[in-house]
């Protein structure tokens, strides 16, 4: 019971505030960039450099490893992306779905700058440092660096497009009414509760006697 009645209360916390949706959806997704951060910097294919007269140039420059770099990236992103989309949905109401949509859209986009930053801080100072004091042809492994800066849509565009994928099947719209004004169940006409009691029996609605 402690899952449905902990989103119950997520649910009726969102509804009454509808624009906190959208923020608290963008700071979680912000917290969550440098995670993904590390975990880019940590699975990124090895890419090789050589040292020449002080700068670092690849050492295979048609090899797979840089496009493999930005391809993790995008993965992971979009995965990120499509998780945190599901859950907004999840967790939303009827009348925070734009809200939530810009929260997606800007904490997307602030998560994956925060990912690339600091999954590309990760050993950045060895390897500057390396690059400075190395001779010439020496080579030394790259850090994680995202070439396609394109790249960094790839969690905001994933999160918007699960929650309107959803939205398009599960079509939450036309459930009940929560208490706003229109018709919205089953007992309600216009908004206004249908009282199947206010004829007395055995007269008809329309005032004639049976």
């Amino acid at each position: 019971m402690r899952g449905p009645a902990g989103r119950l209360l997520a649910v009726r916390f969102f509804a009454a505030r509808p624009w906190a949706a959208g923020v608290v959806i963008a700071a979680i997704m912000t917290l969550l960039g440098p995670l993904a951060g590390l975990l880019w910097a940590v699975t990124v294919p090895e890419v090789t450099y050589v040292i020449v007269q002080g700068e670092a140039l690849l050492a295979d420059p048609e090899g797979q490893g840089p496009i493999g770099v930005d391809a993790r990236f995008a993965l992971i992103c979009a995965v990120a992306g499509l998780l945190c989309g599901a859950a907004a949905y999840r967790a939303g109401g009827r009348r925070n779905d734009i809200a939530l949509l810009l929260g997606l859209a800007l904490g997307g986009c602030a998560a994956a700058l925060l990912a690339w930053r600091t999954g590309h801080a990760i050993g950045l100072a060895d390897f500057q440092d390396a690059v400075r004091t190395a001779p010439d042809r020496t080579t030394v492994a790259g850090v994680a660096e995202l070439r396609a800066k394109g790249l960094l849509v790839s969690w905001a565009l994933p999160a918007v497009a699960a929650y309107a994928l959803l939205e398009l099947v599960v079509r939450r719209l036309p459930a009940g009414d929560r208490g706003e004004p229109g018709a919205g169940e089953p007992d309600e006409v216009g908004g206004h509760q249908l009282d199947l009691e206010s004829a007395p029996a055995g007269r008809d609605v329309d005032g004639g006697e049976r």
